[in-house]
């Protein structure tokens, strides 16, 4: 296939990149300035240097691609910028703005598929049951969460007008090069990451090389929305145990629930629920399985890649 991805130099859109070139398509992605070009060039791709919510230039960028995916975050660096709502801004912009920008230059180029990033964390609370993708859902009273279902919704309309569109709703990101995993292990080994409340809520993540597979994959999946996790979410005091053994970091403090909106600002509307996300049904219609399990394979994975000591 001949491949279009807008974002490929992102935390997604890069291991995505080599991926599909390593699965034998044709890839153009998206690169602004020369050392980010560079760097697509090296994943044996081609760069293209356009804006993104320019809709003539996307549909010259996009022309005779068979696909067309939307990996385009701008998601804050740090865990501390991720607390203010201001600084999901751009994203916000990205997952609505350009997403429309994107379905309607596709549809209007005749690309017959249309992948979607969007998140798990839109799913109401479940307590401990499995969450498919009928599962009700929750924007939280957010804005990142409002504009990522928003988002959602041009896929949909890319396959009401006769296209293939496709949403990937992704658990947590992490990885050995992913900036918030580095300055979460930071944060574990200078004891800056607390328990908070009970933590029995379930979190669901996925391994970053996991989710660019899961992409390459769901080329080939019918229009719909696909969960992208792990096989066995764990609760929220397990990752956190998981995580500090692998780090070898001191066990984390524990603090009532009622301090959760002050450490995480508006994060804590989603983070704070209980998500037990099932992949079943993207592994039901392609070949993908996620190569981490679990963070209890994943965690002390990145911790030997990272050559995490005791200082």
């Amino acid at each position: 296939m001949q491949v279009f991805v807008a974002g490929g130099t992102g935390v997604l859109g890069h291991p995505t990149v080599r991926a599909l070139v390593a699965a034998g398509h044709r890839v153009r992605a998206t690169a602004r300035g020369t050392e980010k070009a560079d760097r697509v060039l090296r994943f044996g791709a081609e760069p293209v240097d356009v804006e993104l919510y320019d809709g003539d230039a996307i549909g010259r960028a996009i022309a005779g691609s068979d696909a067309v995916l939307r990996l385009t975050t701008k998601i804050p660096q740090t865990l501390m910028k991720m607390r203010s709502a201001a600084a999901w801004r751009e994203t916000n912009r990205l997952r609505t703005v350009g997403a429309r920008v994107l379905v309607d230059a596709a549809s209007a180029e005749h690309v017959p598929i249309y992948i979607h990033e969007s998140v798990v964390f839109a799913y109401a609370d479940g307590g401990d049951r499995w969450l498919g993708e009928d599962a009700p859902i929750d924007d939280g009273g957010t804005e990142i969460l409002r504009s990522a279902l928003q988002g959602e919704t041009h896929a949909a309309r890319f396959s009401a007008a006769g296209g293939r569109g496709i949403v990937l709703r992704f658990g947590a990101f992490y990885g050995p090069d992913v900036p918030s995993t580095i300055e979460t292990i930071a944060m574990a080994r200078r004891r800056m990451l607390p328990r908070i409340g009970l933590g029995t809520n379930y979190m669901s993540s996925i391994f970053v090389p996991d989710a660019a597979s899961a992409v390459v994959a769901a080329l080939e999946a019918p229009a719909g929305i696909y969960n992208v996790s792990d096989d066995h979410p764990v609760t929220f005091a397990d990752y956190l145990r998981l995580l500090t053994e692998a780090v070898r970091a001191p066990r984390p403090w524990h603090v009532p629930a009622i301090l959760g909106p002050i450490l995480a600002g508006v994060a804590w509307n989603y983070l704070g629920r209980s998500q037990r996300v099932s992949n079943a049904r993207l592994k039901a219609v392609s070949r993908w399985t996620p190569v981490m399990k679990d963070v209890a394979d994943g965690w002390p994975f990145v911790a030997s890649r990272l050559a995490v000591t005791v200082t």
